[in-house]
């Protein structure tokens, strides 16, 4: 057994980064603990914080290859975060030109969820805690 402790964070790719760290830290509200250019890669790299947890690590490469990102494609499924109103969180991201789609509710907790992508396709999930 590997006893795993907890995930430490999650990598993602942007094609553009100003665009990413906008989206994460201007419209979903993550903090940004450190920016930092890697010259020999040509690569920004930014650590994203969520509630003071170190969460996200938002990478830039040139010419990243994409790939496809759709919740029921075969790979990781999909990144949700849980908020305490789901209908005054699909608002906000409805002003700040995020399309989201309609509410639904799971059938086996009854807690509203919405999906949302990120501004490279990456599915995103809103679940009602």
């Amino acid at each position: 057994m590997l006893n795993l402790r907890q995930i430490h964070h999650i990598a993602i790719i942007g094609a553009d980064y100003q665009a990413s760290k906008h989206f994460y830290c201007d419209i979903l509200g993550f903090t940004l603990l450190g920016e930092f250019y890697r010259e020999e890669r040509d690569s920004w790299k930014a650590d994203l914080a969520l509630q003071g947890q170190y969460t996200i690590e938002l990478f830039s490469f040139p010419h990243p290859p994409t790939r496809p990102s759709h919740p029921e494609a075969c790979g990781l499924r999909h990144l949700a975060f849980s908020v305490e109103n789901i209908d005054q969180s699909v608002s906000a991201l409805t002003e700040a030109g995020i399309i989201c789609e309609p509410v639904r509710t799971d059938p086996h907790t009854g807690k509203k969820f919405t999906f949302f992508n990120d501004p490279d396709g990456l599915p995103l999930e809103l679940y009602e805690a």
